[in-house]
């Protein structure tokens, strides 16, 4: 470890954090302007990197998820806030596009996507909405937004971001939101895992690390456990797990498990953290056709398998209605895309482990296919499993039944159950056929407010509320230090919402061409973030150069592979 060059990237920031915390708006426009012209230019080789280090070939659709969840999840924040910022400049609100209404029971919903006839062509039929905390109304809701902007007197701020080594675009994201959102210089920490791609960030960051606005550090654990216990940082930021957050808020061994049962904390500085979870995906029972449960089982083995089950809201418990008709049916489908779907490795530390463990289960099923991949049946709901605290972080999948013999009772019972029985509060989904949705829209309205969630998806994978740079990403809030669950805080978020509840996206039941002969209006295809899609590589990157530059020669291109996939 070379703690003189930690030393000094440290006392760099310190020295030039007041100035990047006054810097006129005008400017922070330019340099979002540098950094999305730079990442357009390195985009591919950005995109490559990921694919090559994951196992995958640039000719596989699966590479698309290297563009999607790479310089594409970037470059749309950016332009988001750019957006924000052009319009503080200007002296408007940040939400002054923005449509505000409020729910039945009074709470203020901010309506974040689409925002404009591009996206609402782009994703036909899909729709974010963020939800604020208690106390925030369409009256009052402009005086929780952008309060950074709002000091008179903004004091600079070193923060360490400790990045993740899953997702490529959480590094850029979570820099750019502690520096754009909270007025932050910011060292970022690489994790091994994916420090690869710290050469290529270093390229497009370019100028804010010349200005002395950021700096890049790698190594291990030995250099994290160093910079967060270094005087000159200021606040902190983590993506990663519970287990590394406690860790350095409390310490280790014997004496950091004593600190946490004392709610002791060793840590004297600000931690906000996005920790991960058990992620549910309830199924409410309806009148589905042949079609639906194939496409919902794509959606399912999506929620599991994309970027090899290395996310942090990749679904790990499927909840069933025991008594539907159609759970059979549906979990035939399920294990036969996740048998099927093409081959990966499983390239996250760790995974062959978990794999192994989830094996152990009396009612496990390791499937035939190339990888491993593994789907534990029909899992008590009444005890204490291991599969209901213990992130698999890999394909593995575990299914509940629960009673419900109507629709209604079935939501009550599987929210009750997600929110008491599974560990975390990061993203949850509900997959329901419009017929039932329409029969129980309250029902659905109900469950949706009741579950303790950061992201939710209806008929989408919550990770929509991820890609979209409207929505607020993190976990519920509320959760303490010595309880921290999936987190504390939210990023993205380019609308700099300051009272977040949670992120809700809501999706189609079906995709075109069959929509239209279920009678439902839209001309949605299958999502390009599906891992059945077979021209997901084209249509990221596509959608990528688009969203960079905004060059309309680039739709038709988009739309004829897209409704290839």
């Amino acid at each position: 470890m070379d703690s003189l060059t930690l030393d000094n990237s440290l006392s760099n920031l310190q020295s030039n954090k007041n100035r990047w915390a006054t810097l006129p708006i005008t400017d922070k426009i330019d340099y979002l302007d540098q950094t999305i012209k730079r990442s357009v230019d390195f985009a591919e080789e950005w995109a490559n990197a990921g694919t090559e280090a994951k196992g995958l070939s640039v000719n596989s659709p699966l590479s698309g998820e290297e563009w999607l969840g790479g310089p594409y999840a970037f470059l749309n924040w950016l332009q988001y806030m750019k957006n924000t910022l052009n319009a503080l400049a200007a002296g408007k609100s940040a939400i002054h596009k923005v449509k505000i209404s409020a729910r039945s029971n009074g709470q203020t919903v901010a309506h974040v996507y689409p925002n404009n006839l591009l996206e609402k062509l782009l994703l036909d039929n899909y729709y974010l909405d963020v939800w604020m905390q208690d106390g925030v109304t369409p009256d009052n809701i402009e005086d929780t937004v952008a309060l950074f902007y709002k000091e008179e007197n903004p004091q600079g701020k070193v923060s360490l971001v400790l990045g993740a080594g899953n997702v490529s675009s959480i590094v850029p994201l979570d820099i750019f939101y502690k520096m754009f959102a909270e007025g932050e210089v910011v060292l970022i920490k690489m994790n091994p895992i994916n420090d690869y791609l710290g050469p290529i960030f270093e390229k497009i960051f370019a100028p804010l690390i010349e200005a002395g606005f950021m700096q890049f550090a790698y190594g291990g654990g030995d250099v994290g456990a160093y910079l967060t216990r270094h005087n000159l940082v200021d606040t902190i930021h983590i993506t990663g797990s519970a287990r590394t957050h406690d860790a350095i808020v409390f310490g280790v061994g014997e004496k950091g498990e004593q600190h946490k049962r004392e709610n002791q904390s060793i840590m004297n500085k600000p931690i906000s953290s996005e920790l991960g979870g058990i992620s549910p995906t309830i199924v409410v029972p309806g009148p589905w056709s042949k079609g639906d449960f194939k496409f919902q089982a794509e959606n399912i083995a999506t929620q599991k398998l994309q970027n090899a089950g290395h996310n942090c809201i990749a679904t790990q418990v499927l909840i069933m209605p025991k008594e539907w008709v159609g759970t059979k049916k549906l979990l035939q489908e399920v294990e036969n895309k996740i048998g099927n779907t093409e081959s990966r490795p499983a390239y996250y530390p760790g995974a062959a482990d978990r794999q192994n463990a989830a094996r152990e289960h009396a009612n496990a099923k390791s499937l035939n296919c190339d990888v491993d991949r593994t789907i534990i049946y029909d899992v008590d709901a009444l005890i204490d499993e291991p599969c209901f605290r213990d992130e698999y972080f890999g394909p593995v999948l575990t299914t509940v039944s629960l009673d419900g013999s109507d629709p209604v009772a079935f939501l009550k019972a599987a929210v009750q159950f997600a929110n008491e029985k599974l560990d975390g509060t990061l993203g949850a989904n509900i997959i329901i056929h419009p017929k039932t949705m329409k029969a129980h829209e309250e029902a659905l309205d109900q469950a949706i407010a009741d579950l303790r969630y950061g992201g939710i998806g209806v008929n989408t994978w919550c990770a929509l509320a991820f890609l979209a740079a409207g929505g607020a990403w993190g976990a519920f809030p509320g959760h303490t230090q010595d309880d921290i669950q999936s987190g504390k805080g939210v990023v993205h978020n380019a609308f700099l919402f300051g009272k977040t509840q949670k992120t809700v996206a809501t999706g189609p039941f079906r995709n075109f061409p069959r929509s239209a002969l279920s009678g439902d209006l839209h001309m949605a295809p299958r999502p390009p973030w599906f891992v059945t899609n077979k021209t997901a590589h084209k249509t990221g990157r596509r959608l990528t150069y688009f969203i960079g530059t905004g060059n309309l020669l680039h739709l038709p291109g988009i739309f004829a592979s897209a409704l290839r996939g």
